[in-house]
């Protein structure tokens, strides 16, 4: 697949401080996660990758043509920024409005298009009220109506998700995933790991201004050879299942937990854990109720990366 989004020794630094060093990713469609803590260089990356901001060195391409003072490319993107930057009294309506006008569509064009991304954010009943009024969540939805309303092929957000109510948040993340089965390229920020693992998952982690990792999640975990899986079993026998798994070679350190029914494996190759493991539990009647892998997520695959 091609790539639409393209970055070569992408860098930003302000006075003395980085903000983003010698990024060089491409990104294709589909849904990306940009996912690092505060300050990680996630905004400055997606305003590079805007055109909003001018890096010190590198480039960035969209399909294939330069970004910074493309205005033509401008039309095709959708930005939702992290910080709220209103005239406070206008209503949702001149908000929104006032936005596509500046793409250049007819007022019938203008007015169509700003009922549709009213209803899509479910905002339609407010589309009057001053933005002063606002609560977070719907300042929140009203930046997503202006991002999506003049039906970009490229979705950039930035923390899309805060101050969302746990309902609105399940719908965002719905009609994110909705703009991908359109054909939409969509890049979303966010510090929060659920988030993203709900979303995507295409992973980019950054901290401090660099790339640490990305690709699948499962792919990047299965890359960190210093760090042991750790796979936790609840069955009915964990002191069997034990003895039965401890002579493996690539079994490091087995644990059985205070409650008697949780076995906790750490192994240098889960795959072939994985595949001794249902003989072992056919062969000896243990009841499995319960197989996870606790560090078989984006908190401990991202801890590991950064040295805690």
């Amino acid at each position: 697949m091609t790539a639409v989004i393209e970055t070569e020794n992408l860098s930003k630094w302000y006075g003395n401080v980085l903000g983003l060093s010698e990024v060089s990713i491409k990104i294709e469609k589909g849904i990306v996660g940009l996912l690092g803590p505060n300050c990680a260089g996630k905004s400055t990356f997606l305003k590079l990758i805007t055109g909003q901001l001018k890096p010190n060195i590198g480039k960035v391409l969209i399909n294939k043509q330069k970004v910074r003072n493309n205005y033509k490319i401008y039309s095709n993107i959708g930005f939702c920024p992290e910080q709220d930057a209103f005239y406070e009294e206008m209503t949702g309506w001149q908000f929104l409005t006032g936005m596509l006008r500046l793409y250049g569509f007819s007022s019938t064009e203008v007015e169509k298009k700003a009922e549709k991304a009213l209803d899509i954010v479910e905002l339609a009943q407010d589309k009057d009220r001053i933005l002063k009024s606002y609560s977070r969540g719907m300042r929140q939805r009203i930046k997503f109506a202006q991002a999506i309303a003049h039906e970009p092929d490229i979705i950039i957000l930035d923390e899309p998700l805060n101050g969302l109510d746990p309902l609105g948040r399940r719908k965002l993340i719905r009609l994110i995933k909705f703009y991908k089965e359109e054909g939409k390229t969509i890049v979303v920020s966010s510090h929060v790991l659920p988030e993203i693992e709900a979303m995507t998952k295409k992973i980019i982690l950054i901290h401090q201004g660099k790339i640490f990792a990305e690709g699948d999640i499962h792919y990047i975990r299965d890359l960190i050879d210093t760090h042991p899986h750790i796979i936790s079993i609840k069955c009915n026998d964990p002191r069997i299942l034990a003895k039965k798994i401890i002579p493996e070679k690539f079994v490091l350190k087995l644990e059985i937990l205070a409650d008697e029914e949780t076995l906790i494996a750490q192994t240098n190759n889960r795959d072939k854990f994985f595949n001794i493991l249902p003989a072992l539990v056919v062969g000896n009647h243990i009841e499995v109720k319960e197989i996870t892998s606790p560090d078989d997520n984006l908190q401990a695959v991202f801890d590991y990366l950064i040295g805690k």
